[in-house]
């Protein structure tokens, strides 16, 4: 029996570290989790309007963002203190600001992510699609924009599906 139980919980052990459980309570595999998909909740479209007031002018955009921080006033990989921002790190911001925690893989996250795969598909390139498209050479302040309002839409139509009653 203990060499059985033993045996079961050697097994267990990859996939239970291979999990996730969100502030929402979702688990999620971290072992796919480069496309995965949460569900959002109306929190998460008070985020995206909140970055996109975070966004409002082009001269708050940092168009060589990185996502690791490069000063000492950091609460993560964004600068606490910071006047201006790439589209990771207002998105970092405003989930911390409206949330008091932030997921790199949260709902919001991952949608924006979604966002530029649809937007940018020929720019496969990108290591990391948020970092990447702020990035790009070819990315304008209004392509930030065109990812923020997007962002907000998709959201919306989320939780309008999410919504409607099954049948």
């Amino acid at each position: 029996m203990t060499r059985t139980f033993a045996l079961v919980f050697a097994l267990l052990i990859p996939f239970l570290a291979a999990r996730e459980q969100t502030p929402q309570g979702k688990i999620i595999s971290l072992d796919d989790d480069y496309n995965v998909k949460l569900p959002v909740t109306p929190v998460d479209l008070r985020i995206a309007q909140r970055a996109k007031q975070i966004l409002n002018r082009p001269e708050r955009w940092d168009r060589v963002g990185t996502r690791v921080c490069r000063v000492s006033a950091c609460n993560s990989g964004c600068p606490t203190l910071a006047k201006t921002f790439s589209l990771y790190c207002a998105l970092e911001r405003a989930t911390e600001e409206i949330t008091g925690a932030f997921e790199h893989r949260g709902a919001v996250m991952q949608e924006a992510r979604f966002v530029i795969d649809e937007i940018a598909a020929n720019q496969k390139d990108f290591q990391h699609r948020l970092e990447g498209f702020n990035n790009s050479p070819n990315t304008t302040f209004d392509d930030i924009q065109k990812v923020l309002l997007l962002l907000e839409d998709r959201i919306r139509r989320h939780l309008a599906e999410a919504s409607r009653p099954t049948r």
